[in-house]
């Protein structure tokens, strides 16, 4: 039996929402097709949006969603996507697949989206190809409310008043596909570029500098000798896992053998010594810890599906990963003090997405459902909490969080083993629960997932394998399953 002990009493630091932000790019059919149908499709939607995906979305409570890139955003023009849809220009999309982008989904729609899925927008301006100018006008299109060219232009394209707009990224990977720069080449180029993001109407922006790719610890210190905290609230950083190491063959998202998957697990929580070197990084320039670390990009890569564009990087969605979302979302929790925000890639049909769409049939995947059993976490105050160790051949089996919010306690815990229940003792101090509901998502075999013909083989379900006596919650946790437990005393 493993113990695990949550000290109710110990409030470390609180849960910002938006560490389960999302991310959606202009990448193959993430946008269209899964998100945007137009307004004369015969899919139900509104504005274009499709009904059913908005309503998935607004499900979750999507705290932030980020757009449009990726690394679209360093090649994307805003102006070319305002104004009558007939007179946009189109484009191609040389990043993704070559196909032609005929920009029918703009800041206009973007916006339409946050507001019917209740989320906020965050926004990567083009550093890459843009210019200074291109930039600071967008920003006034977006959040002037008086009278000014751009303010003119945005009423003329229906938008009356200004759109409030917090998250502002300056660029995307820079080091890479952003431009390909070196970090005090882009250090200086963003110094300049933020200078003219300005702020309107009390429209204040959080500026988001280009952080490191993964282990880049240079990056890191090079951009924060010249990139301080009155130019930015924040830097990026970007990590994905990879089963095998290779990013030449990554591996299927379905068909993998056992050790193929702890490697998956291995190569997850790696992220959380990556964090921790990152973040000792940042107080030696930044000692008050003025600047946050935002993760908008992570998740796991798995080659695409067979027959699919291999541009479009469509994967389907396992329990395995049900398990690895969840283990990063603890890691960032247990980061929450200096993690700000987090967004998985991507939202819809690319990469490990919370939800897939084929014509007019949808799907919530594993990891969607992981998601939404953790909504509880959002903006509640973490807690201490110690556990013992579980592995297998080195890699951890498990792993929890626990939060405290209007005086209810939620507890997360996943079962990584393959083979194995877990036994648990979980005790809660002073805390004595007296009113317990819990939920599980789990499967027989962890390559299990939802179809458009079978939408529900891995899904949240209620749990009642668990006893309480006093503080103390017995659990026994199946293999290969992810619970949560909201208890009130």
């Amino acid at each position: 039996m493993k113990n695990i002990s949550v000290n109710v009493n110990a409030k470390l630091s609180l849960i910002n929402k938006n560490i389960f932000g999302h991310f959606s790019e202009h990448l193959g059919r993430c946008i269209y097709e899964g998100i945007y149908v137009g307004e004369s499709s015969s899919i139900p939607n509104t504005k274009g949006i499709r009904d059913d995906v908005a309503d998935a979305l607004r499900q979750l409570e999507v705290p932030v969603l980020r757009w449009p890139g990726g690394c679209f955003a360093d090649e994307y023009h805003w102006m070319d996507g305002i104004g009558k849809k007939s007179g946009r220009k189109k484009m191609i999309n040389t990043h993704w697949g070559g196909v032609t982008e005929d920009n029918s989904f703009g800041t206009h729609e973007f916006f339409d989206l946050c507001e019917l899925i209740g989320c906020e927008p965050y926004i990567a301006g083009n550093l890459g190809s843009g210019t200074v100018q291109e930039m600071s006008q967008w920003i006034e299109y977006m959040t002037f409310g008086g009278k000014s060219p751009m303010s003119d232009l945005r009423k003329k394209n229906g938008r009356e008043e200004p759109w409030k707009l917090k998250y502002f990224g300056i660029g995307n990977e820079s080091w890479g596909c952003g431009g390909n720069m070196r970090p005090q080449y882009y250090a200086d180029l963003y110094r300049q570029y933020q200078t003219y993001c300005r702020n309107y109407d009390g429209n204040e922006l959080y500026k988001v500098a280009c952080g490191p790719n993964a282990d880049d610890y240079n990056w890191t210190e090079e951009l924060l000798k010249i990139v301080k905290p009155w130019h930015t609230k924040a830097i990026s950083l970007h990590y994905y896992t990879i089963p095998t190491g290779d990013w030449g063959k990554k591996g299927d998202a379905v068909e993998f053998t056992d050790e193929e998957y702890y490697n998956t697990i291995k190569n997850a929580v790696k992220i959380d010594e990556i964090i921790t070197r990152h973040l000792d990084i940042m107080s030696a320039y930044d000692p008050k810890h003025e600047i946050g670390l935002i993760v908008d990009e992570w998740g796991n890569w798995f080659d695409v599906e067979k027959g699919t564009n291999p541009g479009f990087l469509y994967q389907q969605n396992t329990m395995r990963d049900a398990v690895t979302a969840a283990f990063n979302l603890d890691i960032f929790i247990k980061h929450s003090d200096r993690v700000v925000m987090a967004n998985i890639a991507q939202a819809v049909n690319v990469l490990q997405s919370v939800i897939l769409t084929e014509g007019e049939k949808m799907v919530k995947t594993p990891t969607y459902h992981v998601f939404d059993l953790y909504r509880p976490h959002m903006e509640g105050e973490k807690l201490f909490i110690c556990a013992d160790s579980s592995d297998k051949d080195g890699v951890p089996t498990l792993s929890c969080s626990a939060s405290v919010k209007d005086d209810t306690v939620f507890f997360t815990v996943t079962n990584a083993d393959l083979n194995n229940d877990e036994e648990l003792e979980v005790t809660f101090g002073d805390f004595m629960p007296s009113k317990i509901k819990a939920e599980i998502i789990t499967a027989d075999d962890i390559h299990e997932h939802n179809t458009f013909d079978s939408s529900e083989n891995v899904t949240v379900n209620k749990f009642e394998n668990f006893a309480f006596n006093g503080n103390k919650l017995k659990i026994k946790l199946p293999k290969s399953s992810v619970a949560g437990f909201t208890i009130k005393q």
